[in-house]
């Protein structure tokens, strides 16, 4: 593999001045929210917040395989599974906008950045190489099933909480969308001959 030249030590630091470096200020740190006039308590939006950034890291991750694999896929099957890929990769981004602008109207900051959602994910990481198809369909649908199961459990603890706007969210947004893109996806998995 080609050497870049630029290294990880030669990268400009945060608190590196220059005339392209921005220096600014967070105007609310993550963690932190403000409070609105949603007839919710703070605690019952924080814990919201909390379970929505939860589901966004494992949203994104999930994305982001559809990308790589949309990428990446080969073989006979590569033209159905490459268009079906790119389809709910494009999908999974609707839904992250609407579960993140939710916690933004709940007064919450939403992870946004590639490493603040490696550290909250988790759905396990999938290799840099390519994988053949089989094992690309195997990984999407283990991602989709843990997202279905933290959401139900997100939809329950949302209900009790009484944040009937989240529970609806994922009921409406991600569990439906979840199982829909798990039946498309099970429709191309070859069926063992054992």
């Amino acid at each position: 593999m080609k050497k870049t030249s630029i290294t990880r030590r030669d990268k400009p630091s945060a608190s590196a001045t220059g005339k392209t470096m921005l220096v600014g200020h967070e105007v609310q740190g993550y963690g932190h929210s403000v409070r609105h006039p949603l007839a919710l308590s703070g605690a019952v939006c924080n814990a919201s917040i909390d379970l929505l950034n939860q589901l966004l890291a494992d949203l994104i991750t999930l994305r982001d395989l559809y990308r790589k694999h949309h990428w990446q896929v080969s073989g006979p099957t590569f033209y159905p599974l490459h268009l079906l890929f790119d389809k709910h990769a494009s999908e999974a981004d609707e839904l992250i906008d609407a579960v993140a602008e939710r916690v933004q109207t709940l007064g919450g900051v939403c992870i946004a950045t590639g490493a603040d959602v490696s550290e909250l994910t988790i759905i396990p990481r999938a290799p840099k190489g390519r994988e053949v198809a089989a094992d690309q369909l195997a990984r999407l649908l283990h991602a989709h099933e843990i997202i279905l199961q933290e959401a139900r459990a997100m939809i329950a603890e949302s209900s009790k909480l009484g944040d009937d706007g989240t529970a609806d969210l994922i009921t409406s947004s991600v569990v439906r969308q979840g199982e829909m893109q798990v039946w498309f996806l099970f429709q191309h998995v070859v069926p063992s001959t054992k």
